[in-house]
């Protein structure tokens, strides 16, 4: 599975974004799918997640609830992430990652085997 993440980039703090993982090597269909961003300074950390596209579960951190959205297009193999209301907070490299079956849906850092090569988001105040 190979993975590519774009749709990075300036914003003002309000403001709107949205994030595309394209995938290919396999249908994702069959795979978990998560968000992570890494700030300066800090860990990576978890964002947002989907379960297979049977399931349909999305699971997503209190610190981007009510704000960020994922979503799915299985025809184009293609996951998003819609974020709204953006603060300072939220400046970070952001990566996508699929799994099969991971152990810890939240901890994509841990548990997922593929990765994307991540994206820039920055957030101005």
């Amino acid at each position: 599975v190979q993975l590519q993440a774009s749709g990075g980039g300036l914003v003002q703090a309000g403001g709107s974004l949205r994030l595309s993982c394209a995938g290919s090597g396999r249908t994702f269909s069959e795979y978990f799918m998560a968000w992570s961003r890494q700030a300066p300074r800090k860990e990576r950390e978890f964002v947002a997640a989907s379960s297979p596209a049977g399931s349909r579960i999305d699971y997503y951190a209190d610190s981007v609830k009510g704000r960020f959205t994922i979503s799915r297009d299985g025809a184009k193999n293609t996951v998003y992430l819609q974020m709204s209301s953006l603060n300072a907070e939220d400046t970070a490299v952001y990566y996508c990652a699929a799994d099969v079956s991971p152990a810890r849906v939240r901890c994509p850092q841990y548990e997922y085997d593929y990765w994307g090569q991540g994206t820039l988001v920055t957030v101005s105040s």
